[in-house]
């Protein structure tokens, strides 16, 4: 158009009309070419796993367009690498909050053949995926419970689980046996190595509480106390499916706003329960919540929630007996590492003196709860975010080794 344009110094008025017109009428026809929105073939896992990376691709058909430019909007909690490309999309989707998420349509930028017009569409319709927390992680965790290579803190439990209850057969020794299995008087018999095989200890009931009240909104780095909570769920959850034991779960803020009773496999259940929760506004209702689990037979309970002091942990510290009554009780929580942190290291300004005072006031409650509650007759288990589900297991399976259940 420019060059039209400069050409009415020279051409006449006429030309000049005759020749924009025809670049209007070439613009108007690639915008048709255009018009149509493409069609799109998008494969993207609608079950994730909070930072676990996963496959996106989008193919994209056009009949006419000579260039498409391709970009898949993604909301604040997902992280998408690349968000756009040429012609089409292979990108990695990363989740960073469990949930449930949006995934908006695909943008689709077409030019026409004569590089004149370009249209942009939505193309496909809005889909949603669900963030669970870390499951390879968790079934790892669950096949080295099968395995006997568990570990905690360093230490192993004595063998695969199952070791010390009865005894079933014997058989070839396997590369992951414990030394502690080898029947030495079978082995000098067969003149190979056998190894004692055991029942393992099945059909016992999980129930896991989960406290989703204010107090589990505080941060613990990229996460929440909950968000710690439902990751250890996930692995005990895991580990109690691939040991035969039902679970369950009660989730309550000012009153029970879940609950699923134990069933055989039920850890996929469970995890559908928990994975979309939040932490509300309001104190927890310790009492409704106990009831409710006190109901049922008697179970291993893991029961989840903040031991911040005395004061705020006065409401389950009354209501804890009536768990203790018929079930084994184990209240497990995230430590602060921040907490830790500020006692450890030495002070350079008074903000760091005052600091570390309140963090080591913090910590002292924190310990006098946990006292209280192992004197009523309950396990206490705190450990760092990413380690307390290990610590959970090492629990739950010292409860089953102890026949607590």
């Amino acid at each position: 158009m420019a060059a039209v344009a400069l050409s009415a110094l020279i051409l006449p008025l006429s030309s000049v009309l005759a020749c924009a017109a025809l670049v209007l009428i070439a613009m108007v026809i690639d915008a048709r070419q255009v018009h149509t929105p493409a069609g799109i073939d998008r494969s993207v896992p609608r079950l994730l796993s909070r930072g676990v990376a996963a496959r996106l691709v989008v193919h994209v058909q056009h009949k006419s367009a000579i260039h498409l430019r391709v970009r898949q909007p993604v909301p604040p909690d997902l992280h998408l690498d690349p968000s756009e490309a040429d012609g089409g999309l292979d990108a990695v989707i990363t989740a960073r909050r469990r949930g449930r998420h949006r995934l908006p349509p695909v943008v689709v930028r077409a030019v026409g053949p004569l590089r004149l017009a370009s249209t942009q569409h939505d193309v496909g319709t809005e889909e949603h995926v669900l963030v669970y927390p870390d499951l390879p992680a968790a079934q790892r965790v669950a096949e080295s419970v099968i395995r006997g290579r568990f570990r905690e803190t360093g230490q192993m439990p004595r063998g695969p689980l199952g070791l010390g209850t009865e005894f079933e057969s014997i058989r070839d020794y396997q590369p992951d046996d414990d030394i502690r299995l080898v029947n030495w008087r079978a082995t000098a018999r067969m003149g190979r190595p056998m190894s004692n095989r055991h029942r393992t200890d099945r059909d016992r009931d999980i129930v896991f509480a989960i406290d989703a009240g204010r107090l589990m909104a505080a941060p613990l780095g990229d996460l929440t106390r909950l968000d710690a909570a439902i990751d250890a769920v996930a692995v005990v959850a895991a580990v109690a499916d691939a040991v035969g034991d039902r679970c369950g779960v009660v989730i309550f803020k000012d009153r029970v706003v879940q609950q699923v009773p134990p069933r055989r496999s039920g850890g996929e259940r469970v995890l559908r329960t928990v994975f979309d929760i939040e932490p509300g506004d309001t104190d927890s209702n310790y009492e409704a919540a106990f009831r409710a689990v006190a109901a049922g037979k008697r179970a291993l309970v893991l029961l989840f929630t903040d031991l911040i002091d005395e004061a705020a942990a006065a409401a389950m510290l009354a209501e804890v007996p009536v768990l203790l009554r018929r079930n084994a009780v184990i209240v497990a929580g995230a430590a602060d590492t921040d907490l830790a942190a500020a006692v450890s290291i030495d002070p350079d300004t008074p903000f760091d003196v005052y600091r570390a005072v309140a963090a080591f006031d913090l910590l002292d409650a924190r310990a006098r709860v946990a006292a209280r509650l192992r004197r009523a007759g309950a396990d206490v288990v705190e450990a760092p975010p990413g380690q307390l589900g290990v610590a959970c297991t090492a629990a739950y399976l010292r409860a089953k080794e102890l026949n607590r259940l």
